[in-house]
Formats: C-alpha cells, structure tokens, sequence
C-alpha cells in the first residue's frame, strides 16, 4: 500500500514541477518555440513581403484560396535578414505555415529563410 501511495504522490510532484516550470517560460521562448515547430512540421507556400520595420515583417500569401496578412516578430532575427531590408518590400518568398492553422506562419526562423536574395532578385545585367 505505501508504495502505491508512493508512486502517486511522485506523479503529482512531478506534474506539479512541469506545470510551475511551464508557467515561469518567457513569452519569447514560446515565440522560439513556435517558429521551430512551424519549421520542423510546417507546409511550404509563397508569399510577398509588403513592409518592413525594426522588429516585424509583414507579408502576405493565399492557402487554399484564402488569402492572409500576417506579421512576424523579428527582433531576435536581424542578423539573419541580408543587406538592406527595404530591398527585399514586394519581392516574393517563401513560407512555412502549419497545416491545421494556416494562419500560423513563418518567414523566418533560426534554421531556415524564405527570404529569396541573391542574384535573382538583382536586376537583370546585359554582357556585351
């Protein structure tokens, strides 16, 4: 009986503790967390990037006929946007979104971009 009474009270500590831990995680830990999941499980889709400002991209793109306007917090991504950001307003690029929530995407991550620079996006030079 005491060892019954032993495990169950281990069960309840233990669910306690996670529950205390989950609670006391820094809402840009959750962000981080969000972007990852979005990245590992996410679909690909393109979008266009409409603006952008010191913490946020904005960008939209259709799913399954619907078209979304969302925004992303970059504020801890900075150092991965290349150049200038002004460049990359009305280009197109890709996203990642999760399948059941189209709404929850992602342009950027800390393992993957969609953001399409290089020589594609560069004008067009003539050889002569």
């Amino acid at each position: 009986m005491a060892a019954v009474i032993s495990a169950v009270s281990f069960v309840v500590v233990a669910v306690g503790v996670f529950i205390v831990l989950r609670m006391r995680r820094k809402p840009k830990d959750k962000e981080k967390r969000r972007r990852l999941e979005v990245n590992l499980n996410g679909r690909l889709g393109d979008a266009t990037i409409l603006e952008i400002t010191g913490d946020a991209i904005f960008y939209e793109y259709s799913v399954r006929g619907i078209t979304y306007t969302a925004a992303q917090d970059i504020s801890k991504l900075r150092e991965l946007i290349p150049g200038d950001p002004q460049r990359l307003i009305g280009l197109p690029a890709s996203l990642k979104y999760a399948y059941q929530n189209p709404a929850n995407s992602i342009l950027l991550c800390e393992e993957w971009s969609g953001l399409r620079v290089g020589p594609t996006n560069q004008p067009s030079r003539m050889l002569s």
